[in-house]
């Protein structure tokens, strides 16, 4: 009963267009006076200091500023003309190269807005050249721009690795057959648009001089994650580490390869860097808060015994998890969602014997989804904006988009060997 409480207070404050770290705070303030509890609010203070102490936070803002700098620099432009000499030829090519380019450029920003963002500058003009629908566009670039959520360096599997306690070199690894599957079912919708609105029915093969030097020239790109990745599976450097050689290495191909930026572009990246991280961290500061509250409440507890007893088997709590996930999702974004769900879900997915990695790839393919799924989302706004496209025409097209996308996440909860399979070939 006190969970339900506090889901429905911090609900309605949410709603009411309170911030969403105020409201966080004022849940737990009021939960607090309307119970008649004794915790003094100097704990509340302390709670939020705690939040953002762990040192595994540093990667946050290391990552955004990486992602952004690629997105900022001609990175995007180069995976864009990869993709299109491969996967240009087929029916929707264009539709397929964008999401092709979505899951590559994911692979080094790690961030759904830097994704849509860059990608989406890009092939929305030539989309639209090509005779797509702009609503479209819009709908595609803001699903295939959250497989990056799903990739390596995805920034809710860092902060999903330093709640629970898991190898973020796992789940680091565990995430990459769910997002290329889940890109596949993507494409398939894209092939089918293609005929359907004949805009695009396919055209001629590259050859392989052509695809050759689309290689050679997005080559610094795409080696930026097999070096990230790759250190971060050896063991030669931590996620934090590997943050800051992200860093470096988007600073040496941007300015001195790619000659794309200047060291005059880094004060204003930097900026805009350091003020979405210090978004971030203050949600998760204000989430501690809560988390604490519900700690003491012993709200998981009494959770874990009404979940038990509707839940006898574990692909029921699994179920139970995924629509749950997906109703918060409408309201909330995916990091505060996570932060505010995962204190409540660990203990119960224990119970059941359920993975902790498998878990976490379970829970932000599910948050991934939220966004795109109106009336919030972030990436449909980005992608709106970008397209110049309406939110309801927008809808009409995300529906098989989002059919495909919650197929292949039933997909990936009940089969959790997907999620295994690179562990396996790697460790």
């Amino acid at each position: 009963m006190f969970a339900l409480v506090i889901f429905l207070v911090f609900l309605v404050i949410a709603l009411a267009g309170v911030p969403l770290m105020y409201a966080l705070l004022a849940t737990t303030v009021g939960m607090i006076w309307l119970n008649g509890l004794s915790h003094p609010l100097e704990t509340i203070f302390l709670s939020f200091i705690s939040g953002v102490e762990p040192f595994i936070l540093i990667a946050v803002p290391l990552f955004i500023f990486g992602g952004n700098l690629l997105a900022k620099g001609g990175v995007g432009k180069r995976i864009v003309s990869f993709a299109g000499t491969i996967f240009g030829w087929l029916p929707g090519g264009l539709a397929v190269v964008t999401t092709v380019s979505c899951l590559l450029f994911g692979g080094v920003s790690g961030s759904a807005i830097a994704d849509t963002a860059a990608i989406g500058s890009l092939v929305v003009p030539m989309m639209k050249e090509k005779g797509y629908e702009g609503a479209f566009a819009a709908a595609l670039l803001s699903v295939a721009g959250t497989l990056a959520l799903l990739m390596p360096l995805s920034i809710p599997f860092l902060v999903y690795a330093f709640i629970s306690g898991v190898s973020m070199r796992q789940l680091s690894m565990s995430g990459v057959v769910p997002a290329i599957i889940t890109a596949i079912a993507i494409i398939f919708v894209c092939m089918w648009y293609g005929k359907k609105s004949g805009c695009d029915t396919g055209g001629k093969r590259s050859s392989a001089l052509e695809i050759w030097a689309a290689f050679k020239d997005a080559g610094p790109a795409l080696i930026m994650p097999v070096i990230i990745i790759g250190g971060i599976w050896s063991g030669v450097f931590t996620p934090t580490e590997a943050a800051a050689v992200a860093v470096v290495y988007g600073v040496l191909i941007s300015i001195f390869f790619y000659k794309d930026l200047s060291f005059g572009d880094l004060p204003g990246i930097l900026l805009s860097s350091f003020q979405t991280s210090a978004v971030v961290l203050l949600v998760i500061g204000a989430t501690g808060c809560l988390s604490w509250l519900m700690t003491v409440e012993q709200v998981a507890v009494q959770l874990a015994a009404w979940v038990q007893s509707v839940a006898h088997q574990q692909w029921v709590f699994l179920l139970l998890t995924n629509i749950a996930l997906l109703l918060l999702g409408i309201f909330i974004e995916p990091l505060p969602a996570m932060l505010l769900s995962a204190p409540l879900l660990f203990p119960l997915a224990r119970s059941f014997n359920i993975d902790m990695v498998h878990f976490g790839v379970v829970m932000t393919a599910n948050l991934s989804i939220a966004l795109y799924t109106p009336p919030v989302g972030g990436t449909l706004f980005v992608a709106a904006k970008l397209a110049d496209a309406g939110i309801g025409a927008i809808t009409k097209h995300l529906i098989p988009l989002m059919a495909a996308t919650i197929s292949m996440l039933i997909v990936i909860t009940y089969f959790p060997s997907l999620t295994k399979v690179i562990l396996w070939l790697f460790m």
